[in-house]
């Protein structure tokens, strides 16, 4: 059988998709991979090629000084041509491409082609058979790079003295800038023929003081001169007339073709890609990326070996860039702080992804971490983006698509920082920072130097939406998509830089924190072995083993708080809750524990019997703690200090432990009870029996129940993964001896991100099938939770 035209094709194990080159094990599986967004746009390229093959010559025999247009005029007497691609480099070959295919047969059937005294040879264009070719992985071997840095790191005297050794090796070198330059300059003289007046402005790694050797070059060409003189132009057009300009440029240009105030960015892009393919000596592999949040134009240079984007809608970027030439010319600690810390991360796979996608962290974004780390060191390293503000004068005052990008333009206006730690010891402190931080129950802005409840921005969207609707003039500009990890952009205060992380990326920057933090209090890290063994840097900088750290043997599920997947009517209620909506959630989710034991798995609970429970439910016990522990005692946000000691600074964005614990005597003088002799409110635990295997064989069930006709994933439906459990039930014989256990749920926030973890404690396993069930669980229970969360309906 074959589907799909000629790409899926039949084998033993199922079906293979010779278009994208992966394997599928059944027909749904095939269906879902057909449908998916990536077979259809390599299906539509690979019909886009078929069409201009067939609609093609290929020419030989010309020479360099032969244009496109004059190529272009010979040809039109077989037919419209639609475009003719030149070799810019060598310039004796093109591609004739014709609107029709009988275009084609003309111009084959023609015995001798002559142009300007050139004899042209025609041929068809050579078919080939379209292949997906797996983007090639230019990843810096970094092991290598350690390996080559480790003798010279070993043989210096301190880690200040590593750190700037780090720089020197890491950053561009004197003749690679200079080739960015010339570069930058060859296409400012190209873009500017077609776009009069337009700018080539490099920002990013390349030019923020932050650069690495082979980084991309990040280019905005900006058009807004060039729109002005097209209006002018058009406007000199219709009082003097047809023909030229009022400067005696040409109208017979590529801008006669576009008005750049009406086209949309999408258009204008693919006018630029156009430019690149055809007038820059050098740069191939040119597309376009129209899906990215700012849409880009790729290209690759060959003989500098350089990746470059160009964007059309990034002035907030170029900002950015001269913000942080400011911040890097105002304190020189931060460029080794920054170089150190980067290749720790790529060191550590939490950083350094060369596409700038997936679940890593983007340079920028972790340059942002450490510039919010020195604004809370003690006294502070960096003065905030609020406080920039003030020292600049009125000509320095700017505002980017509604955004104040107020900074001063010198360093030299910004007083110096009190702050005399040496590198080595800011290191260690930046470390020790993230590893006590609450990530997800905070957003951390760089403009205040704190951070901000995340209660603060729940519902916001909804409101702004409704105003702006209310109110036309009021500025639509939205909040920030919310994460793991919320780190706003110093002035495009809606951005999230950090919001492509997912909960296991924020678990692994902090796990990996919390290692440098302890290496870091050695001697190892601080002083220079008089043996020649590694020290400093060098450990710090060794790649993370793949073996599993000791914790994972403990049976715990994690249930982490990702407010991005809560459905509206529970943000709006954690919002009304203000600095208590740790312990509500927590309230929450116990909730949907329970139903997921009970509704779906078929579990009998009964109460723990050291717990106060009550015979109806045991939710009861979470709601007395929702409401009974003090706010102040546990939620209550520490207000963020400048002069905040390195331990008070590590605080900022933590929060004290959520187990509570004393009793509720009353202290002398109306003071607040010391929290050691309260009474120690009680958290639910569950007794759980479970008779049926009902983890084994649930997929296969799901499939049956399904019937093909719906593709939904496991735990995504309550109603279907109830149906599952009792399809099971009713089929398979009981347990000869049942799986009794333990669940004792715990509420985490204190110094680390905020989640529930549920400790299952195995009371009667006598048929060994506990840790078949719990691994099951591990996947299962917190993809239900969050699905019973998603169909809560304003419960209260």
């Amino acid at each position: 059988m074959e589907t799909d035209g000629d790409t899926i094709k039949n084998t033993p194990t199922g079906f293979r998709c010779t278009l994208c080159n992966v394997s599928l094990p059944n027909q749904p599986s095939l269906d879902q991979h057909v449908k998916g967004r990536k077979h259809q746009t390599l299906s539509s390229v690979r019909a886009t090629r078929k069409i201009q093959e067939e609609h093609s010559v290929f020419v030989s025999g010309i020479k360099p000084d032969v244009s496109q247009t004059e190529i272009s005029e010979y040809f039109q007497q077989f037919g419209q041509v639609s475009e003719v691609i030149l070799d810019k480099n060598k310039g004796v070959y093109a591609i004739v491409q014709f609107d029709e295919t009988h275009s084609v047969k003309a111009a084959l059937s023609c015995v001798e082609h002559q142009m300007k005294g050139l004899k042209l040879s025609v041929k068809p264009r050579e078919k080939k058979d379209f292949k997906l070719i797996p983007k090639k992985k230019n990843i810096p071997d970094y092991q290598q790079f350690l390996d080559y840095l480790k003798p010279q790191l070993c043989q210096l005297m301190s880690v200040d003295e590593q750190m700037r050794y780090v720089v020197e090796q890491c950053q561009l070198g004197e003749h690679e800038t200079e080739a960015r330059g010339l570069l930058v300059q060859l296409l400012q003289e190209v873009f500017v023929e077609f776009f009069p007046d337009s700018q080539i402005l490099p920002f990013g790694s390349s030019v923020n003081t932050f650069s690495i050797q082979s980084c991309d070059l990040d280019l905005f060409l900006d058009l807004e001169n060039t729109k002005v003189f097209q209006a002018q132009a058009k406007s000199a057009t219709e009082t003097v007339g047809e023909g030229t300009s009022d400067d005696g440029r040409s109208e017979d240009s590529i801008l006669s073709d576009i008005d750049l105030t009406a086209a949309s960015p999408a258009e204008i892009l693919d006018l630029v890609a156009t430019i690149l393919r055809r007038c820059v000596p050098g740069v191939h592999k040119v597309h376009v990326v129209s899906n990215a949040r700012v849409p880009v134009v790729k290209f690759h240079h060959s003989e500098l070996k350089l990746q470059g984007d160009i964007t059309i809608n990034n002035r907030l970027a170029v900002r950015n860039t001269h913000f942080l030439q400011l911040c890097s010319g105002v304190e020189d600690r931060l460029r080794p702080l920054v170089y150190t810390i980067r290749h720790w991360a790529k060191q550590k796979q939490l950083a350094g992804n060369p596409s700038g996608a997936g679940t890593l962290l983007n340079n920028y974004a972790l340059t942002l971490l450490i510039i919010f780390f020195l604004q809370n060191c003690d006294p502070p390293v960096l003065l905030t983006v609020a406080q920039f503000k003030e020292l600049a004068c009125e000509e320095e005052e700017c505002v980017i698509e509604g955004w104040d990008c107020t900074f001063p333009s010198q360093p030299v206006s910004v007083p110096l920082s009190k702050n005399t730690q040496d590198l080595c010891t800011l290191l260690a402190g930046f470390f020790s920072f993230y590893s006590q931080f609450d990530f997800a129950s905070s957003v951390i802005s760089v403009r205040d130097g704190r951070t901000l409840p995340i209660t603060d921005f729940l519902g916001q969207n909804e409101e702004k939406k409704a105003m702006h609707e209310t109110q036309p003039t009021t500025s639509p500009h939205h909040s920030p998509k919310l994460g793991p990890l919320n780190l706003l952009d110093p002035f495009e205060l809606s951005h999230n830089v950090a919001g492509n992380l997912n909960v296991r990326s924020v678990l692994s920057f902090q796990r990996e924190c919390q290692e440098a933090e302890k290496y870091c209090r050695s001697l190892q890290y601080k002083r220079k072995s008089a043996k020649g063994r590694s020290w400093g840097l060098v450990c710090l900088f060794t790649p993370s083993g793949e073996t599993p750290c000791a914790k994972t043997e403990q049976l715990t599920i994690s249930i982490p708080f990702k407010v991005e997947s809560l459905p509206p009517s529970l943000q709006d209620q954690l919002r009304a809750t203000g600095d208590g909506f740790r312990l509500l959630w927590f309230q929450k989710v116990c909730c949907a524990v329970e139903g997921v034991l009970q509704r779906v798995l078929r579990c009998h609970l009964t109460p723990s019997t050291d717990g106060v429970f009550s015979e109806n439910s045991a939710m009861d016990a979470v709601k007395n703690v929702v409401f009974n522990v003090s706010v102040n005692d546990s939620c209550e946000m520490p207000e963020p200090q400048n002069d905040a000691s390195p331990q008070r600074a590590a605080l900022v964005g933590s929060k004290r432990s959520l187990s509570p614990s004393g009793d509720e005597s009353t202290s002398p003088q109306g003071k607040k009870p010391r929290r050691a002799k309260r009474g120690k409110p009680k958290v639910p635990q569950w007794n759980c029996v479970q008779k049926h295997m009902v983890w084994a064989g649930r997929r296969k069930v799901r499939r049956e129940l399904i019937k093909d006709t719906d593709s939904r994933p496991e735990g995504s439906c309550v109603e279907l993964e109830s149906q599952v459990t009792a399809h099971i039930v009713e089929k398979e014989m009981e347990i000869k001896e049942p799986l009794e256990f333990r669940v004792e749920p715990q509420m985490v926030g204190g110094t680390e991100s905020s989640r529930a973890e549920l400790k299952l404690v195995p009371t009667n396993d006598k048929t060994g099938v506990f840790h078949d069930f719990f691994h099951f669980l591990q996947t299962f229970l917190p993809k239900m939770v969050e699905t019973m969360l998603a169909e809560e309906r304003g419960e209260a």
